[in-house]
């Protein structure tokens, strides 16, 4: 209740009584806004890119990491840069995206659009997060002790950023899971009930998209991204269950 009092004050404060010229005026501007807000992070993340640079290895444990070919560590870095400034800036864009919509959207699918979409969000930062401190170290730490007394690790830094900006983007869709859930059941296609009774089909598919979105092989990272998965979808089905879906 008092969620939906803030939603309805703060999203409910325009005109709808605007001309297609205005609209469009509008979308121009916030698309400007949420370009400016990139570009911002952008050059705040490339000028302290190094920071990023070491948080991203401390998962590697010590390993060390070696240039390739010329110029690897600068696109690399510009990659790296590209992908967090994205990362940072898409609570601006969402804002933004939600403010234009929102004097179109009557007050039922404000009710189920913008909690939605902000929830979304949320769990994908929290998947992010969750395969940063989780995933990485199961599967780089398997990766460094199996063979570790035959072989020294010495990683490419390009194809070593490449399997963590993967492992996390993936994490962070797979938490989207819940979200799917709900959407679902409220357009009537899939109830609670019904997806509780697949949960043998979810504990297979689980481990599918576990083989699938994770870019390493090793069986440890594997069991805890369909752990997680499964987690979520479960949580997704108690949500609905909870809201009488």
């Amino acid at each position: 209740m008092v969620l939906n009092i803030f939603f309805y004050s703060y999203f409910m404060t325009k005109d709808y009584n605007m001309s297609i010229t205005e609209h469009l005026e509008e979308l121009v501007q916030r698309i400007g806004f949420s370009f400016i807000a990139f570009i911002f992070a952008f050059t705040i993340i490339f000028l302290n890119v190094k920071n990023i640079v070491n948080l991203l290895q401390v998962p590697a444990q010590g390993v060390k990491f070696l240039q390739l070919a010329p110029g690897e560590y600068f696109f690399t870095s510009f990659k790296i840069t590209l992908y967090t400034g994205f990362f940072i800036s898409s609570p601006i864009f969402v804002y933004q995206l939600i403010r234009f919509a929102a004097p179109g959207l009557t007050q039922k699918e404000k009710q189920i659009i913008i909690p939605i979409t902000l929830g979304g969000l949320f769990l994908f930062f929290l998947g992010v997060i969750f395969g940063y401190y989780i995933l990485l170290p199961a599967a780089l730490s398997f990766f460094i002790t199996y063979g570790a007394d035959v072989i020294e690790p010495l990683w490419s830094f390009e194809q070593y950023c490449d399997f963590i900006l993967l492992l996390l983007f993936s994490t962070g869709l797979a938490f989207e899971i819940p979200i799917v859930q709900i959407l679902l059941s409220l357009f009537g296609i899939v109830s609670s009930k019904k997806m509780l009774g697949i949960w043998r089909y979810v504990i297979v598919l689980a481990t599918i998209l576990a083989a699938v979105l994770t870019p390493s092989t090793d069986p440890i990272t594997q069991t805890l991204f369909a752990a997680a998965v499964l987690l979520l979808y479960f949580s997704g089905v108690f949500i609905l269950v909870v809201i009488g879906k």
